[in-house]
């Protein structure tokens, strides 16, 4: 099992460095930690009294982990879910904030329980998971990990500017789409047909 600190790697690596795109709802982003998060967190790394773009440039490596670590998996309460969701949901959390939890949440539900759908980790979700986790130990993480990508493909389906993230310019699986089937077993990777299928309608 990795541990949190090379899940963070994984995650800055990921990520990559400094972007602008225009298509991105994020904004200015370097290593993943967009300048409204900085802007939230207070982090004027430039000491200019004002936080923009040029402090997003100057984030380091080493910083936007520890952003990680402390704000998208010990705040939200991630730690306490069971360890085998922990890698993906962490991942997810920090792509796409209270949605990695709703995503579970509706999937414990749809095994037959009864929890909110309200994107915290409270006790009653860490509990949910736990149970959900025991019931069918070597499923849930890739079941998780399909409802992550079936999320994608939604939102791009709802979000024109936002296809090319799930769809490369060749017709290929786009990096969401890459990047939620790293959290599952091959045998539920889709071919590349059935990607091309899923995405037909997109023109």
């Amino acid at each position: 099992m990795k541990t949190v600190d090379t899940i963070a790697d994984d995650i800055v690596a990921r990520e990559g460095g400094y972007v602008n795109d225009p298509d991105d709802p994020g904004g200015p982003t370097k290593y993943g930690v967009t300048l409204a998060t900085m802007k939230r967190l207070g982090l004027d790394l430039t000491g200019d009294k004002r936080i923009t773009k040029d402090d997003v440039r100057r984030l380091s490596k080493a910083k936007a982990k520890d952003i990680f670590i402390e704000r998208y998996y010990r705040a939200p309460g991630i730690d306490l879910l069971p360890e085998s969701l922990q890698a993906s949901v962490f991942d997810m959390y920090v792509n796409a904030g209270s949605n990695a939890v709703k995503i579970l949440q509706r999937l414990i539900n749809d095994m037959g329980q009864n929890i909110v759908v309200d994107g915290l980790i409270g006790p009653q979700t860490v509990q949910a998971a736990r149970v959900a986790d025991a019931t069918a130990p070597s499923h849930l993480t890739d079941a998780y990990g399909i409802a992550r990508r079936n999320y994608y493909y939604s939102l791009a389906d709802r979000r024109i500017a936002s296809r090319k993230y799930a769809r490369r310019l060749d017709g290929g699986k786009g990096g969401w789409i890459k990047r939620a089937e790293e959290f599952i077993s091959a045998r539920y990777h889709l071919s590349d047909q059935e990607h091309a299928k899923r995405v037909a309608a997109w023109g």
